[in-house]
């Protein structure tokens, strides 16, 4: 019988309310199935994930998605208008609350610079928008949620260096105030984390800060200079 394989084994930490924390690994460590517990996208075979203390599968998907924006790499829109898309955050919002939001987002200049403005048809799966335009309204949305958690994934590629600044601009202000779960790919976002937690074959190598995991001989250190050899290359 071959060993049944487990995507995460003996993952186990902490997050602090108001705390940012960073995912941090190689490709298919298993960094996007830690996210993916926490909104209940996955359940855990063994263990439990809490929220405030309770079990997340004692409160509704309802009451528990609504404390958490997720805002991933593929950024999924509706084949409608821009202001339906942001509106999906909040049902109720008033034209007043997307059009702050999409401000919020740093979206704003490029909405009005289209055809219809807020009414434009973004087309199926946004096809008519560029990716940073796609990231922004995901970020628009959540800003429009305004709930307490945020889990994010930060987007790797596909953005021009405007549009990148334009994106993570948006997410620093979006992160601010909030407990935040982010796979991070960015030096600056791993810098300014309260805590990394490194992720290698479905287990948690390490936890710390940015100094204390440069500090040691760990995994952490390789894919840190890695990424420094990537950069000066």
């Amino acid at each position: 019988e071959p060993k049944e394989r487990f995507a995460l084994r003996d993952v186990s930490f902490q997050i602090d309310p108001g705390q940012r924390v960073a995912l941090v690994g190689p490709s298919g460590a298993g960094k996007t199935t830690i996210t993916y517990l926490l909104p209940r996208f996955y359940d855990p075979d063994a263990g439990r994930i809490t929220l405030d203390g309770h079990d997340v599968r004692e409160v509704t998907q309802d009451s528990l998605r609504a404390q958490i924006a997720v805002v991933t790499q593929e950024t999924f829109l509706f084949s409608d208008s821009i202001h339906y898309n942001i509106a999906y955050g909040r049902p109720g919002a008033t034209a007043d609350d997307v059009t702050r939001a999409a401000r919020q987002a740093h979206a704003e200049e490029f909405i009005l610079a289209c055809p219809e403005g807020y009414a434009t048809l973004v087309g199926e799966r946004g096809v008519r928008l560029s990716g940073g335009q796609r990231q922004r309204l995901a970020i628009a949305r959540a800003f429009l949620k305004d709930p307490p958690i945020l889990i994010l994934d930060e987007a790797t590629s596909d953005l021009d260096a405007e549009s990148e600044f334009m994106v993570q601009q948006a997410l620093s202000d979006l992160m601010h105030g909030r407990t935040v779960l982010v796979i991070a790919h960015r030096l600056a976002t791993v810098r300014n984390a309260d805590r990394i937690v490194v992720v290698h074959e479905g287990r948690i190598a390490e936890i710390g800060r940015h100094d204390q995991l440069v500090a040691r001989d760990g995994v952490y250190r390789r894919l840190y200079a890695r990424q420094m050899e990537g950069v000066a290359g």
